[in-house]
């Protein structure tokens, strides 16, 4: 596994060797956005242009590989045209789609634009949808359209909806496109003593607790304000039933909405430590995503793992992932008054059986046996010739 920024001991973890550099060109490439963004700093993280990274084919162990597996690339790791040097190898390339980027001009969501579909231009996420110099969009859509052409490539989403949308991409045509599922550590992330943990963080017993968490909380796809609309709906309705709940948000920017929510909120910044997320998802009753757009979050598989039943709205790969009334609520798309009563629903009904179903469905679709089998026949038939 060839990584940026390595953060274990493992041997089979290597760091690409770029030094004070990478700092340097994850700067560069955020100031050439700044610039293209009309001088403004909202927004210049949904978008990356790859104009700078690191070659990585000279790499003994790029050089020893069967197989090149591209994830996440983005921010200074690798640019275009060291992704046009990986597919120039001749070596068979899989590329997993965590977001929208592998097949959209410079974008990660597109939200309503549909311009990937024949050719992007003008990106609607970056100011006014120009940029002061030329079209990044478009420049970047036809330079990946001409690095997918050099060789077949097997795109792979990590929820059926996004393989959906890539299928719709000019960028892919002519390319095999599938869905296969982030995996998780089952022996990580696993149910453990509620009780215990309570005490240990200091929340009473008897409450309902509610967990939202978001890399950067105030990121507006990540739809906080609905989970805000959706709680206070519950304490105008029901408030007696809200005089029990908590509620614990996890990320980024988690302090700016202390006084949002009209329940008692516990705050915890950005969480890096994996034993510590599953503190807290064990903390918690249910675990709640409102995001408006998501490829196939993490936090639900990881939520649903620790036997936490879920509730998101009927969006991306979320419906795929959340069973609707058998391990948590799949609500109405931008409905705060369903998205309350999923919440309500999930806490009062058969809260075991959702529990247990939640954590079977993650052992059934996201265990690391069960997705690496799925690739290991994507290698195989690379290998053969048949990528």
């Amino acid at each position: 596994m060839l990584v940026r920024d390595k953060q274990t001991d493992r041997i089979v973890v290597v760091p690409v060797k770029s030094g004070i550099q990478l700092p340097l060109k994850f700067l560069w490439e955020r100031f050439v956005i700044f610039l293209a963004n009309h001088l403004r700093r909202k927004g210049i993280f949904l978008v990356d242009i790859a104009n700078t990274g690191t070659d990585i084919t000279k790499m003994r162990e790029f050089q020893q590989a069967d197989v090149i597996h591209l994830h996440w690339t983005n921010q200074g790791f690798l640019s275009l045209d060291n992704i046009k040097r990986i597919m120039q190898s001749g070596k068979p390339v899989v590329i997993t789609m965590h977001d929208m980027w592998y097949f959209t001009g410079i974008c990660h969501y597109a939200g309503s634009c549909q311009k990937y579909k024949t050719h992007c231009h003008h990106c609607e996420q970056l100011a006014s949808g120009k940029s002061l110099f030329f079209d990044f969009a478009s420049h970047v859509f036809k330079k990946k359209k001409k690095i997918y052409s050099l060789r077949p490539i097997t795109f792979v989403g990590c929820s059926k909806w996004i393989a959906d949308l890539a299928r719709q991409s000019a960028l892919t045509q002519g390319h095999t496109v599938l869905s296969i599922p982030n995996p998780i550590d089952m022996d990580i992330f696993q149910p453990g003593d509620k009780s215990a943990i309570r005490r240990k963080l200091g929340i009473e017993a008897d409450r309902r607790v509610i967990l939202f968490g978001a890399q950067r909380i105030t990121d507006e796809r990540k739809g906080f304000h609905y989970l805000v609309e959706a709680c206070n709906h519950i304490l105008h309705n029901n408030p007696t039933f809200a005089a029990g709940i908590d509620v614990i948000v996890v990320g980024g920017d988690s302090a700016k909405i202390q006084n949002q929510i009209p329940f008692p909120i516990k705050s915890v910044h950005y969480v890096k430590e994996e034993t510590q997320m599953v503190e807290l998802y064990n903390a918690a009753d249910i675990y709640v995503t409102p995001s408006l757009q998501d490829n196939l979050p993490n936090t639900i598989v990881e939520a649903m793992s620790c036997g936490i039943p879920c509730v998101g709205f009927n969006i991306g790969g979320i419906p795929e992932m959340i069973d609707h009334k058998q391990n948590g609520y799949v609500a109405a798309f931008k409905d705060s008054a369903d998205f309350a009563h999923g919440i309500e629903w999930t806490l009062t009904n058969d809260y075991a059986t959702l529990s247990a179903a939640a954590r079977q469905k993650a052992l059934d679709t996201y265990s690391e046996t069960v997705v690496a089998q799925k690739f290991q026949k994507i290698y195989d038939n690379a290998c053969n010739g048949n990528i």
